[in-house]
């Protein structure tokens, strides 16, 4: 949630940044409202002031015996009153708080403007593999090598479903494994979330309510997207110490989404679904440490992808290809040779302290003084869906086997995977 003191004394700025984003926000209607909700709280609070001297004065009285009749018509008056009035106030809170939840984060002033096409690439790392051969797609690969089951998975579940078989899953459970490791290593503290969340979980994250509709939803609970949605609330509510950040924490789940594949090109195999794995990073940090946080989720993210042996890019995401409440994004795509495209397999983001606001996440500073909100980040450590595909086009031989990468095969697989 953004600022709302920034809102009252730098409108423009916000303006200005909502619209790299495409988002055209009435801000002169939203101050107005706030003035009027403003001034509406102020006379509530006079009528409760009011309304507790006249009851201390008709104590009084009832102590002396005194007569108290008048006073006490008078306070019936004052209760009808400032019923009214704190109904006024409520009507008016409720559309401040939902002007405010509507908006998305502000860009960084250096995050591009516009959608995905103005996405900027950073850096590209090593080069697209040369085959001498005729290479085939991950998906042709995946059935001659047993690994993925996309009929079956199909018949379990519907559509964007697969199942991982033999070799497959043990390549899949070996990525997780390897990411999960090495993150533990580096001082992350492993977290194994529960998937059912709350609808305050979902709104801390900044996912709702604009996008409530586009989670699988169970009664009064939905199935977590992300991780990131788990681990941002993991301090709802909480102020912390100083000395206590950062907390860095990494966690394994499945990821649920309702968007999924179609049988274009693009989408095929496990490059869309509804469910996937991902392991993920996420920090709570100082706001002057930032900056520095979010370069160091990008170096791990980048460091796996390149343990891999697999040809990557970075590229900075423009506003409006931004999710809602981050304020920047870098994405590590890899290469897909059968599309001639990359696909992203990890996003790098900083929320600044936008998802803070929303859930009330502070820390305390050790000289003292007001509570701030912390900081935010989070970065895909790494989703596995679009890798499996990678390793397999990347990796691949002449003779139809697909060599593992030599960071996997502590985990019990062969050097190489051959036909089924």
């Amino acid at each position: 949630m953004l600022d709302v003191t920034l809102i009252r004394n730098h409108p423009d700025q916000v303006r200005d940044g909502l619209r790299k984003r495409g988002v055209d926000a009435d801000i002169p209607a939203f101050l107005a409202l706030d003035t009027e909700f403003r001034e509406a709280r102020t006379a509530v609070e006079r009528l409760r002031g009011e309304r507790r001297r006249i009851s201390a004065e008709v104590a009084v009285r009832h102590r002396t015996d005194a007569p108290a009749d008048e006073l006490r018509a008078e306070a019936k008056a004052l209760t009808d009153r400032l019923t009214e009035a704190e109904a006024g106030l409520a009507r008016l809170a409720a559309r401040h708080q939902e002007f405010l939840d509507a908006l998305p984060n502000l860009p960084d002033d250096d995050v591009p403007m516009g959608g995905k096409e103005n996405n900027q690439v950073v850096r590209s790392v090593g080069a697209p593999p040369a085959f001498g051969f005729a290479a085939k797609d991950h998906v042709r690969l995946a059935q001659e090598l047993g690994l993925v089951d996309y009929e079956r998975g199909t018949r379990l579940a519907g559509n964007g479903h697969w199942v991982y078989r033999g070799e497959g899953a043990a390549l899949e459970w070996a990525l997780l494994n390897h990411f999960l490791d090495a993150h533990r290593r580096a001082g992350y503290e492993f977290v194994l979330p529960p998937h059912l969340l709350t609808y305050e979980a979902g709104y801390t994250a900044g996912q709702f309510p604009k996008f409530a509709d586009e989670v699988f939803r169970m009664g009064e609970h939905f199935l977590l997207p992300t991780a990131e949605t788990a681990l941002v609330n993991l301090h709802r509510g909480e102020t912390l110490d100083e000395a206590e950040l950062p907390r860095k924490y990494v966690a394994y789940t499945p990821c649920y989404r309702k968007e999924s594949g179609s049988h274009r090109t693009a989408d095929r195999g496990t490059l869309r679904g509804h469910q996937f794995n991902k392991v993920e990073l996420f920090q709570f940090v100082r706001p002057e440490d930032s900056d520095a946080a979010h370069l160091e989720l990008l170096a791990r993210a980048e460091e796996l992808v390149a343990g891999l042996g697999l040809h990557h890019r970075v590229t900075h995401l423009a506003a409006g290809d931004t999710s809602a409440a981050q304020a920047r994004t870098y994405d590590v795509e890899v290469w897909l040779p059968s599309l001639g495209a990359y696909a992203e397999v990890s996003s790098v983001s900083n929320a600044r302290a936008y998802q803070a606001r929303r859930g009330g996440i502070r820390y305390r500073p050790a000289g003292g003084g007001k509570a701030e909100y912390v900081h935010t980040l989070n970065a895909s450590g790494l989703a596995t869906s679009r890798l499996l595909p990678a390793i397999l086009e990347q990796h691949q031989r002449a003779d139809g086997t697909v060599a593992v990468p030599e960071v996997l095969r502590r985990w019990g697989l062969p050097e190489v995977l051959g036909p089924a």
